[in-house]
């Protein structure tokens, strides 16, 4: 049953239909994707989901304050995923949800990994390239009222406009008492979005210390954030923009939602959300992203990992109201264009750089496909408290720290070295989870197949 409001159903609907778009369903994974130089698609990672961190850091120490230590290994916890693209962490049980991209949510808990998945969408997913299930979270009382929320491509709704390739789908499940199931029934779909092209999904959730959920949403697909589907903008040098639109759809944005306090509605909007009372879609944080893969909190710090095109990949550190740039730039960079503006139009909205960027090449920290990280708050690493910890699909060998500078400007990023033979365990990087101790995961492809594995000292 659908519960979308009817007003913001037209809004979408009626904004996406601007333009056609394309079709197309297959079950091969592929990263998200990134455009040669001559703006025709390649891709760069697997479909993945960061897990969105949400748990408030008690440390006294800012993000960005400690030491990385010089290599890495992997615990393998369990093996044969398939195709994981997130994980979350049960509260106060040694039990976590692994998202595998056909739709399925496994469950691992002390016994290793259980055989019957506790949800299988089926046939309500569409898979292949960038679509599958993206991205799962569970609600910050998830202990009390077993709510955990899914988003997920899905075959084209009747409102959806003709060739338009899926649709966007965010629900609310419940899982059973022990936590081993979740119920197939309880869906109650919480927002739909059309979606032009099958790649650009992002799909990453994270409920923040506020209590209210954050929802990645890439800039339609395609190259440039140009054609079908894609709605002109404000900036004259290059064509479209749904990353720099507002108004029209909620493309190339970060959503923010509050689930609980809904009335009637399967959401509401938080009445302090920026464009509340102003021109734009009440349900957009922050805007200007191409492809905002992977989320995740440190305290009241949002990172996000944002895709580049055919050069640079950037994360940024998100505040409400921000504009981050796509597609005037790519990372601190003019996008098709020699020079470019540091403000929107004539106004005085500033486009917000990054806080990390790296190339496609070169340089030590180099890669394709940024997939983003989370800050590390444990103790198997003690120096490295604060650090946030990322990486690219294309390991190579290595993951990616980041610390805050002294100033302003980029934040200082070097390489962790992957011993112990973990190198060829994680080939390809899907995703980053953190426990509720501040420990780190990684949820990608290598050597032994899909696999979860816990970072930890290097002997």
């Amino acid at each position: 049953m659908d519960f979308v409001p009817s007003r913001r159903r037209f809004l979408q609907t009626l904004a996406a239909g601007a333009a056609a778009g394309l079709a197309g369903c297959s079950q091969s994974v592929e990263p998200p994707a990134q455009e040669s130089t001559d703006g025709t698609a390649s891709s760069a990672t697997g479909a993945a989901t960061t897990t969105a961190t949400s748990t408030p850091t008690t440390e006294t120490s800012r993000a960005g304050s400690g030491t990385p230590p010089g290599a890495v290994a992997f615990d393998t916890l369990a093996r044969g995923l398939g195709a994981p693209l997130d994980v979350v962490f049960a509260p106060d049980t040694d039990r976590r949800y692994i998202a595998d991209q056909a739709g399925r949510i496994l469950v691992h808990d002390a016994d290793g990994l259980r055989d019957r998945p506790a949800l299988d969408l089926g046939d309500a997913v569409v898979t292949g390239g960038e679509r599958g299930l993206l991205g799962i979270e569970l609600h910050p009382e998830f202990a009390e009222n077993r709510r955990l929320f899914v988003r997920y491509s899905a075959p084209p709704r009747s409102e959806t406009p003709d060739e338009y390739s899926h649709t966007f789908v965010l629900s609310e499940f419940r899982a059973t008492d022990d936590g081993s199931r979740v119920d197939p029934d309880s869906e109650r779909t919480l927002l739909e979005i059309p979606q032009p092209q099958s790649n650009h999904n992002a799909g990453d959730l994270a409920f923040g210390p506020d209590g209210y959920l954050y929802v990645a949403v890439g800039d339609g697909g395609g190259g440039g954030d140009q054609g079908p589907g894609h709605v002109d903008d404000w900036y004259d040098a290059v064509d479209g923009g749904n990353g720099q639109d507002t108004t029209e759809n909620l493309l190339g944005s970060i959503l923010r939602l509050d689930v609980d306090e809904t009335g009637d509605d399967p959401y509401a909007v938080p009445d302090d959300n920026p464009l509340v009372g102003r021109e734009g879609l009440d349900e957009q944080y922050a805007w200007g992203f191409r492809n905002p893969w992977r989320m995740s909190f440190d305290g009241t710090d949002l990172f996000v990992g944002d895709v580049g095109q055919s050069a640079y990949e950037e994360v940024s550190l998100v505040e409400k109201g921000g504009n981050y740039g796509w597609n005037v730039r790519e990372g601190t960079h003019c996008f098709r264009a020699s020079d470019c503006p540091t403000t929107v139009s004539e106004g005085d909205e500033r486009l917000v750089d990054p806080i990390v960027e790296y190339p496609h090449g070169g340089a030590p920290v180099s890669g394709i496909s940024v997939i983003g990280g989370a800050v590390y708050r444990g103790s198997a690493f003690p120096d490295a408290r604060g650090v946030y910890v990322f990486g690219d699909y294309r390991l190579q060998g290595r993951l990616f720290a980041a610390t805050r500078p002294d100033g302003d400007g980029l934040w200082p990023t070097t390489t962790i070295d992957l011993a112990d033979g973990s190198a060829e365990k994680l080939r390809q990087l899907r995703s980053f989870g953190r426990d509720a101790d501040g420990e780190l995961y990684v949820v990608g492809t290598g050597s032994e197949g899909g696999a979860l594995h816990r970072l930890v000292p290097a002997e």
